[in-house]
Formats: structure tokens, C-alpha cells, sequence
């Protein structure tokens, strides 16, 4: 057999769309029922005779993983070997901000860079609104974007961060993420979606992972948008680590095992009072903390 490697670049359930190593892209079934690749992976893929499928039988060994818990306390794994991750919000339908918190968390301990992009300003018709959260955001080091894949607003600056990258782009139901990456496509055109006048939520327009190549070089990851989120940790421990004010706060607490709940001596409560870290961050760090432990102790 003549094995070689490739990358995944679309997901149909157990059906992939793969880029082999001389840039042809094939389709292909995946070996046995344990593989279970995602977009981004590098795998291992054999030709199959007298058939244009392709067979994949290993999954190279990824750099990172964006990952969710599913409602059977199991490890769901939605894209691979990222750079970036794109937190999408928007103007319509109304921010959830603790669920582009919980993006964020997952990309500090993915060791990715995050990008916050706020979309849809072209509905705010001109009114200078401040928006606080990006302000947080902003205060912490991430960059953030005002877009509006409408009239071009920050479209170049985005492509600019993402160049040369992979990349996902993550968010809400109806928050246009797929008429931003059309912007930023080379070829490519998603399937874009108003929002559900019964419901002012999002429907659904991508409804498996796929891949799409950039104008000048690197690619974005387009996944089916969501009306929750959460990082699948091992421990609520690990919730800090993905506050970056908060994990750097706590190196000055009392207690080396402080939770930054109740302890006392705790620099990330005091950073709290004090104003140098949010309240509403504080909060959603918080949300994290005990969903975690509820889906750790099989409660949820």
C-alpha cells in the first residue's frame, strides 16, 4: 500500500474530505470504529483499489485539541493542531459573553491565540455604543476586532491576524460567522442564515466542520454554531489557568492549592475588589468552576 499522510479538511460523520501531501483533495472512510477524526487532524490514509476513497487508518499526534464535554460526562473533540481561535459576538443576536468567555478558556489552555471579533456593527447604524466586555478583553492583552463582513469594517485587520494560520471560528448560532469567512476566503462560500424571527436565535448553516483556505495562505476552521459551550477540564482546578488575569493573580495567593472561592488570603478576590479584575469575569470564571465540578461528579 502506498501510505502517506494528509490532513482533514471537512467532516461527514464518518466520511471525511481530506488534502493529501501533493495538495489533491480526496474523500475518505475511516478504519474501524475507534478513529475519530476531526478537522485539522494529520492522518495516516492508504488508497483503496478500484475506488477514489481513500482509507484513513491512524490519527497522528495532535498539538492541541478544542474540546467540549458532551451530555454522557464523555470528551467531544471539535477541531486540531489550531493557531487561533476567532470568538465570534454580534450585535443581533444579543451577547452571551460568558459563553465567548468559555472560548477563551479553552484557547489559554490550548495554548492558542485568541481573537474576540464583535460582528454586525453595521446595525448599530453609526451610534458610538460602548460595548464594556471588549474593553475587558482589550485590558487582558487579547486583540478585538469590530467587524462588519456588510461594509468591510476590520475585515483586512482580521485577515491580517490570521494569515499564514489555522484557525477556528467559534460562536452563537446567527452571529455571522460564515459571512465573515466568505470575506476571507480564498474560493470558498458558506452558507449564511438571517436570524429566526420566532425565535431571535440563529439557525444553524454549517452542519459539519469544513476547512477553507485563506486569500494569502493559512485557513479557517467553520463549525456548526452553538447555543452553549463549555471547555471539557479534567478538574475545576484548572478553570484559572484559562483567566489569564486570574492565573496571574493567584501566583500572590496565600495557598498554593487556593481555589479563589472562599480561601482566605486570596489575591485573585482581592484583584476582585480592588477593580483590576472585572466582576462579571470574575462570575464567569466562576460559572466555569462549578459546571465543571458538576460534570466531573456526573451531575449535570
Amino acid at each position: 500500500m502506498n501510505a502517506q499522510s494528509a490532513t482533514v479538511i471537512a467532516t461527514y460523520s464518518r466520511r471525511m474530505g481530506l488534502r493529501l501531501d501533493d495538495e489533491r483533495e480526496v474523500d475518505a472512510r475511516i478504519k474501524g470504529k475507534r478513529l475519530k477524526p476531526v478537522c485539522g487532524d494529520v492522518v495516516q490514509v492508504e488508497p483503496i483499489d478500484n475506488e477514489s476513497d481513500w482509507l484513513i487508518t491512524a490519527i497522528e499526534p495532535r498539538r492541541n485539541e478544542l474540546s467540549r464535554p458532551n451530555m454522557r460526562g464523555q470528551v467531544e473533540v471539535l477541531a486540531a493542531n489550531l493557531d487561533v481561535l476567532v470568538v465570534v459576538a454580534a450585535v443581533s443576536p444579543l451577547p452571551d459573553w460568558f459563553i465567548v468567555d468559555r472560548y477563551l478558556c479553552a484557547a489559554e489552555l490550548m495554548g492558542a491565540d485568541a481573537i474576540v471579533v464583535f460582528n454586525k456593527v453595521d446595525l448599530l447604524h453609526g451610534h458610538d455604543i460602548e460595548i464594556p466586555e471588549l474593553q475587558e478583553y482589550r485590558d487582558i492583552g487579547l486583540d478585538v476586532l469590530e467587524c462588519s463582513a456588510e461594509t468591510q469594517q476590520c475585515i483586512d485587520e482580521l485577515h491580517n491576524l490570521l494569515a499564514g494560520r489555522c484557525a477556528i471560528v467559534v460562536g452563537q448560532s446567527g452571529v455571522g460567522k460564515s459571512s465573515l469567512i466568505n470575506e476571507l476566503a480564498a474560493e470558498s462560500k458558506q452558507r449564511t442564515a438571517n436570524i429566526s424571527a420566532k425565535t431571535g436565535e440563529g439557525r444553524h448553516t454549517t452542519v459539519n466542520s469544513v476547512m477553507i483556505h485563506l486569500k494569502d495562505g493559512g485557513a479557517v476552521i467553520d463549525s456548526p454554531g452553538v447555543r452553549d459551550y463549555a471547555p471539557a477540564l479534567a478538574d475545576s482546578v484548572d478553570a484559572a489557568m484559562g483567566f489569564r488575569e486570574i492565573a496571574s493573580a493567584a501566583q500572590s495567593c496565600r495557598f498554593a492549592n487556593c481555589r479563589h472561592l472562599r480561601e482566605p488570603g486570596c489575591a485573585v478576590k482581592a484583584a476582585v475588589d480592588a477593580g483590576s479584575i472585572s466582576d462579571r469575569r470574575y462570575e464567569s470564571f466562576k460559572r466555569v468552576v462549578n459546571l465543571t465540578e458538576k460534570l466531573t461528579q456526573g451531575r449535570f
